[in-house]
């Protein structure tokens, strides 16, 4: 999973879309913050087998049972909550809990996590606080999330440390309610040419 996530190198966070295939972006996280996520997982996975489907905001043990029922191939929380993160590890399923803090990072490591969701990156000094963490944490890789866009994602995909980004500024609720797929598509595919660029 981790290899397909730097590969790829943008993670869409969102509701539920299905222009961003066609922008070159074959993976997405459905976050559970609708009814509607488990339900949106397995129509997108059954719909386009050539998208890898993952769940965001993975809160409780009970959600991350309905997100694999539902077939996420992956899941990813805000926080760092020990249950959920050893019932992922005792189902042998990838899961990227989110941390900020080293006391934080220290508990994923702990239970052998070394691919971390970084969030809110923005809010909390973005690559320049990534680079302070892994200075003494140099074997783990990053997720960030939260406030990651066009103007920045290139500072993101540059560190090395950082395999893939979360981002819903592709896919915004105002271009999904408009129906505006093609915008969606166009942005998608900026994002990738400053990934190809960045990467090359």
């Amino acid at each position: 999973m981790n290899e397909h996530l730097r590969k790829t190198g943008i993670i869409p966070v969102l509701k539920i879309t299905d222009a961003l295939y066609e922008g070159g972006l074959d993976i997405l996280e459905v976050t559970f913050r609708t009814d509607a996520a488990a339900q949106a997982i397995e129509k997108i996975s059954a719909a386009r087998e050539k998208v890898v489907v993952g769940a965001g905001t993975a809160l409780s043990v009970e959600q991350l049972r309905r997100a694999m029922e539902s077939g996420a191939k992956f899941a990813v929380s805000p926080g760092f909550n020990r249950k959920v993160a050893e019932y992922a590890l005792s189902q042998n399923f990838p899961f990227f809990p989110g941390v900020i803090t080293p006391t934080e990072v220290e508990a994923a490591l702990e239970l052998g996590y070394r691919t971390l969701k970084f969030f809110p990156a923005e809010s909390f000094g973005g690559v320049k606080t990534l680079k302070s963490l892994s200075a003494p944490y140099s074997m783990v890789s990053w997720m960030p999330t939260g406030g990651i866009n066009a103007q920045n994602i290139a500072d993101y995909l540059s560190f090395e440390k950082v395999i893939a980004c979360g981002a819903s500024c592709m896919a915004e609720e105002k271009l999904i309610a408009a129906e505006d797929y093609a915008e969606i598509t166009r942005r998608a595919r900026q994002l990738c040419a400053v990934r190809d660029e960045v990467r090359k």
